[in-house]
């Protein structure tokens, strides 16, 4: 019964931190849809011609309107680079997909504090910057030259005629149904392709907040040694990334969790930055760039993480800005009628409509130009698709390469059976 009680305990813990986010996530999610189906991806290419300070910026702006995918943000940072875009300019894009986007502020704001949610942008501007500065010297350009060399064969490029630069034009397309059934229809995927990141995420904080005890934080997290307990702390976060599995926004929850557990402020921060450097995603840079500069990739965003977290918490430790105490239980685990409730409840009814949109895009005109994601959901441009397959005469297009090699190898669908020697052959072309 004990151990029945505390499977029910964590499970409402995961359910009312799931509760409290409710409505950012749709809200941050709608917007991110938003944006996507009304932004160019060639637009985005021929933006990323070097890593001046200029380009920078404006790589680190159409990643924040991007969606916060950590798999398809890589992919679309791979697609970018492979297209023409500088490689310093495309990882910075790949950082902002996934740290400087609008629903993972809002899921920070609302579970662990607004202090986190300010956190996430003051550190991600320094992240990018560092990054910035780090990666030309890590990475030479005779190393870069050969990782778009290994990708020549990656994905394809735009042909110039995406969603948002056809007949119609943009401002055409926010002003009528097809577009926002289009921009639905990217919410919808979005949110298929994070389920199993989020419902993870949920889940594991959920039992970490009430399983785990706080003596294992402590002897985990060292305190009371001033400078070298918050070094230690903001280390380790992102070494907690790489073994949770948890990427994107679900890793929020968990976030919340270790806060509660004990970690630093700072510590909480580079965990929440680490999304990128999780071990799955370690192995979908090894397909793209090779062992030698994942290992490369992995030191720097593993430093720039960490400085990013330990800069952020002296930044906000010398305005007063760093919560004084650790909470007591990471969410209530009992239904109140409040705020939070309503905006709920406005989410879902918000949430209905853009589905119904998503339904009925096609007799209200959308959907050309577009494919699902027959892996994760996700929506995609089949002009600029990171990865394709024909098997059986029928065409396939994938949000990334991982969605790609994972529909082959469990034998395209039913239409072909997987091919033993697929794994090598897809090492010599990522995206065919």
């Amino acid at each position: 019964m004990s151990a029945l009680h505390t499977i029910g305990r964590s499970l409402a813990e995961g359910g009312s931190m799931f509760w409290e986010t409710l409505w950012a996530l749709v809200l941050g999610f709608t917007l991110s849809g938003a944006v996507q189906a009304f932004v160019s991806k060639a637009q985005m290419r021929r933006a990323l011609g070097d890593h001046s300070p200029k380009v920078v910026t404006r790589a680190a702006s159409l990643g924040a309107i991007s969606s916060s995918c950590s798999y398809a943000a890589s992919a679309m940072a791979k697609s970018l680079f492979a297209g023409g875009a500088d490689f310093t300019s495309s990882m910075v894009f790949m950082f902002a997909s996934t740290n400087l986007v609008v629903e993972l502020g809002l899921v920070l704001w609302v579970l662990i504090g607004w202090q986190f949610a300010l956190a996430e942008f003051v550190g991600g501007a320094i992240m990018i910057v560092l990054l910035t500065l780090l990666l030309p010297r890590v990475v030479p350009p005779a190393a870069q030259e050969q990782a778009r060399h290994r990708l020549s064969g990656g994905g394809r490029e735009d042909d110039g005629h995406g969603h948002g630069e056809g007949q119609q034009g943009t401002a055409g397309r926010v002003r009528s149904w097809a577009g926002w059934a289009d921009a639905a229809g990217y919410m919808v995927s979005d949110l298929t392709m994070l389920r199993r990141e989020l419902l993870i995420g949920f889940l594991v904080a959920g039992f970490v907040a009430v399983v785990v005890p706080t003596s294992v934080w402590q002897a985990l997290f060292v305190t009371g040694h001033g400078f070298w307990s918050s070094l230690e702390n903001v280390l380790i976060g992102p070494f907690l990334a790489i073994i949770s599995f948890v990427c994107s926004v679900g890793n929020v929850p968990l976030a919340a969790a270790l806060w509660h557990g004990g970690i630093s402020f700072g510590g909480t921060v580079a965990f929440v930055f680490a999304d990128l450097v999780t071990f799955p995603l370690l192995l979908v840079y090894r397909k793209y760039y090779g062992p030698g500069l994942t290992w490369r990739l992995l030191g720097t965003f593993w430093l720039v993480m960490s400085a990013a977290g330990l800069a952020t918490e002296y930044i906000f430790k010398a305005a007063g800005l760093v919560p004084p105490t650790h909470p007591a239980v990471v969410a209530a685990t009992t239904w109140r009628w409040n705020y939070t409730t309503i905006l709920d409840l406005i989410a879902l009814a918000v949430f209905c409509f853009l589905y119904l949109l998503y339904r009925n895009r096609e007799r209200l005109g959308g959907g050309g130009g577009y494919a699902k994601d027959p892996v994760c959901g996700m929506q995609v441009e089949t002009a600029s698709a990171p990865a394709t397959l024909e098997i059986g005469g029928r065409q396939w297009w994938f949000c990334s390469d991982h969605c790609a090699e994972s529909f082959r190898s469990r034998g395209g669908g039913g239409h072909l059976p997987p091919g033993p020697d697929y794994c090598h052959a897809h090492e010599e072309a990522p995206s065919r």
